[in-house]
């Protein structure tokens, strides 16, 4: 039986297509293989959906969850404490950090007033190793 993929929408469908393509890396399914049911989640403040990126046996899929109804709102605030990182950012705060227009200085002054969240600091760091392995020169 083949398992039907369910259409991201918003802001999870796009964290998906930009992470997504780091699956036909084989650097990073050898780097990541033994991460199992590695998850961190992304959620644009502005947005309706936030993204749940899952790593497990070197193989990334991001899944969306819709932040409107009370009951994914308290299913999100438990599902914070089961991951391994949370980032919190307005959306186009987020844009501004991808494309590398915020200084150091900028990102610990949102840090500080809160428009950026943090929870779990050190894995919210693999981010930057899958976008390394996004990047054209890796193979």
């Amino acid at each position: 039986m083949t398992e039907k993929k369910k259409r991201l929408r918003e802001f999870a469908g796009l964290i998906a297509q930009q992470l997504e393509p780091v699956n036909n890396k084989e650097r990073f399914k050898e780097k990541f293989k033994h991460y199992d049911n590695f998850r961190l989640i992304i959620n644009a403040s502005d947005a309706r959906y936030a993204a749940l990126v899952i790593i497990d046996n070197g193989v990334l899929s991001v899944e969306g969850i819709r932040k409107k109804d009370k009951d994914v709102m308290k299913k999100l605030k438990i599902l914070k404490k089961e991951v391994h990182g949370y980032l919190e950012m307005p959306i186009d705060l987020f844009f501004k950090l991808a494309m590398g227009e915020l200084s150091t200085a900028a990102q610990a002054r949102y840090w500080l007033t809160r428009k950026i969240k943090i929870k779990g600091m050190k894995n919210i760091s693999v981010l930057n190793k899958i976008f390394y392995y996004l990047t054209d020169e890796v193979k």
